[in-house]
This record gives structure tokens, C-alpha cells and sequence, in this order.
């Protein structure tokens, strides 16, 4: 299994789109047995999710995630693990755990209102980031 998890000097990176690297954890009996992290080229939104799928990843960690993004990557048969923030290193683990907290709803909608954001830590519906709302 390969887990992969949106880069940003240790911390899961919080734009899926603009996600300019991914740590990918190899994964085997239950447990990390190396990692890399990648870069992805300038390769941007949907088609990130075929460089995931070129690179073998199974799982995807990312904080927030458009809807166009989610279907290719849906497509592409990578599991989405979307709302998450903090060490990548801790997520991944989390995620090999079963403790992961993840938001399944988690999406961020940019596009709608120009760029220029962080989607950090929002708690609660509706939060409005800087002119645009992620929900997680």
C-alpha cells in the first residue's frame, strides 16, 4: 500500500490543487517502511490526481479539496482522506492506526472567489476564509 499526503515542510498542505509536493509512505504489514516526498512538477487540480495514480498511491491525506479534484481521484481509485491538518508523519500513522480524523465533507471553493488563501484549521460550517468558504 502507498499512502500519499499533501506536502509542506512537515505538514499536510491545506490546497490539494496547489499542492507542490506529496510525502509518500510505503506501506507494508501495517507498517511505514520508507517514504519520499515528490514534487509534482507544476502539475495542478485534476491531474494530480493522474500523478498519484502514476505513482501507485492508494490513499490520499490532504486538508481541503475541490469537487473536481475528488472525482478524479475518485476515478483514478485513490482513496480520499480530506480535512486534515498537522505532520504528515502523524497522519499517515493515524491513518494506519484507525485514528485518523478526517472530514469527508472537507472541500474548498477558490475558484468561486479568487486565490490567495490558506484553509487552515477552520472549525464550523460556513467559515469564510478570506473571501471564499472551506468547510471542514
Amino acid at each position: 500500500m502507498k499512502i500519499a499526503v499533501t506536502y509542506d515542510n512537515g505538514e499536510v498542505f491545506q490546497h490539494f490543487g496547489h499542492t507542490e509536493q506529496f510525502k509518500l509512505y510505503n506501506v507494508e504489514d501495517g507498517k511505514i517502511v520508507s517514504s519520499e516526498v515528490v514534487g509534482t512538477n507544476g502539475t495542478g487540480h485534476g491531474a494530480l490526481a493522474g500523478l498519484l495514480r502514476e505513482l501507485g498511491a492508494d490513499v490520499l491525506i490532504c486538508g481541503g479539496i475541490g469537487g473536481g479534484a475528488r472525482q478524479a481521484l475518485a476515478e483514478a481509485g485513490v482513496l480520499l482522506y480530506g480535512g486534515v491538518s498537522g505532520s504528515t508523519d502523524e497522519a499517515a500513522a493515524a491513518f494506519l492506526s484507525g485514528s485518523l480524523k478526517f472530514d469527508p465533507a472537507a472541500e474548498c471553493h477558490h475558484h468561486e472567489h479568487g486565490e490567495g488563501h490558506s484553509c487552515g484549521e477552520h472549525h464550523g460550517e460556513g467559515h469564510s476564509c478570506g473571501g471564499h468558504s472551506c468547510h471542514q
